[in-house]
């Protein structure tokens, strides 16, 4: 008679432990992901952060010396920019200089005239208004012109039937700008309306 066979549940405890353990949780590639970096890979990423700080700092250093090299040179340039623009102004003004002086020696000679004087002077003072105008620097002779208070200063106020109110009139001095912006603003006598007499009055 063959003994029959029963079916009995099988106990965890009587499973080995190597066995359950390779059930229960696969192997995880390439090492426990819990496991701390070695001390080679903290070295190489400490090498790796440190020569990337070192080329960031080279490159600040070329550029604070990029800037400081502009720096320099635009400081230069500009001095050279002011020195440039005296010296040709300079040299415009000798030239007027020199018509100046040949003017005074042909008036001190003995067989002077008044009209070469006078032809010599409106020379050199077209001359200085030539070299002045290469500069940028423009008369400002508003006769007959309507008075504007920001180009002009008024002397004086002359009732006149001549002109249309607030009208220049007269011009004691010029004014000059240089680039458009006032240099000296011209002196004038402006017009006014000839005062009507009141009715009675002769």
């Amino acid at each position: 008679m063959q003994q029959q066979e029963t079916n009995h549940p099988v106990d965890a405890a009587e499973v080995p432990e190597a066995n359950l353990d390779a059930t229960l949780e696969p192997a995880a590639p390439g090492g426990d992901a819990n496991e701390p970096p070695s001390i080679e890979l903290m070295e190489k990423r400490l090498n790796e952060a440190t020569k990337k700080a070192e080329e960031n700092w080279e490159r600040f250093v070329r550029a604070q010396a990029e800037m400081e090299n502009v720096r320099r040179r635009a400081e230069k340039d500009l001095q050279n920019a002011h020195k440039f623009a005296l010296e040709r102004f300079s040299k415009e003004l000798l030239a007027v200089v020199d018509s100046l002086e040949l003017g005074l020696q042909a008036a001190s000679a003995a067989d002077a005239n008044a009209d070469g004087v006078r032809e010599g002077m409106e020379l050199t003072l077209k001359q200085l208004g030539a070299a002045l105008e290469r500069f940028d620097v423009k008369p400002v002779d508003p006769l007959g012109e309507r008075f504007n208070p920001e180009f002009h200063q008024a002397m004086a106020a002359e009732p006149t039937a001549d002109a249309d109110p607030n009208t220049v009139i007269r011009v004691f001095q010029k004014g000059y700008l240089l680039h458009d912006r006032l240099l000296r603003p011209a002196l004038v006598v402006v017009a006014q309306p000839v005062p009507v007499p009141a009715q009675g009055q002769a």
